[in-house]
């Protein structure tokens, strides 16, 4: 990203994404249908990767590998009207540094036998393109924002659309 803007929408994304944290990861599965599942963003890098956990063994890695890797992440926080989209390119990550370096005691929990597991890998999706949606940051702000929406027909005042390429 280029710019004092592009690099403070950055900043936005990557901030609302640590925030959120459970993104749904979209694939394609062999007949066309789009399916999701919950995984929990380790850590946004500065360069446009996310990262998780995932087993080598698990349908997300077999679709996401049929379909050239393409995939979406969304995180959505309704309670703060929070929204965000990301599309990417993912690739199955075997480094074990990096995997030490992101481990915590909820990844344990699902990958019990640890970090000597042979199917445990690391998921990088590197962002392509991301979208967010933030609205203003109180319960206040955001009822103030809609009766302004409202009464000057501005959905501007709602918050801010974003719109990221990589």
């Amino acid at each position: 990203m280029q710019g004092s803007a592009a690099a403070q929408e950055f900043a936005k994304l990557k901030e609302l994404i640590d925030e959120i944290k459970i993104g749904m990861l979209t694939t394609q599965d062999e007949d066309g249908t789009l399916r999701s599942r919950p995984l929990q963003t380790r850590v946004v890098d500065d360069d446009g990767s996310l990262w998780f956990f995932t087993s080598r063994s698990s349908p997300k890695v077999a679709e996401a590998s049929a379909d050239g890797w393409r995939v979406n992440v969304s995180y959505a926080r309704p309670d703060k009207m929070d929204f965000v989209s990301v599309s990417g390119r993912a690739t199955l990550v075997d480094d074990r540094d990096k995997m030490k370096a992101l481990w915590t005691k909820w990844v344990e929990v699902f990958f019990p036998r640890g970090l000597d597991d042979p199917d445990l890998a690391l998921l990088r999706v590197d962002i392509e393109k991301a979208e967010y949606w933030d609205s203003p940051g109180t319960a206040l702000g955001r009822a103030y924002a809609v009766a302004k929406a409202l009464a000057t027909g501005n959905k501007e005042a709602t918050g801010d659309n974003v719109k990221l390429q990589r």
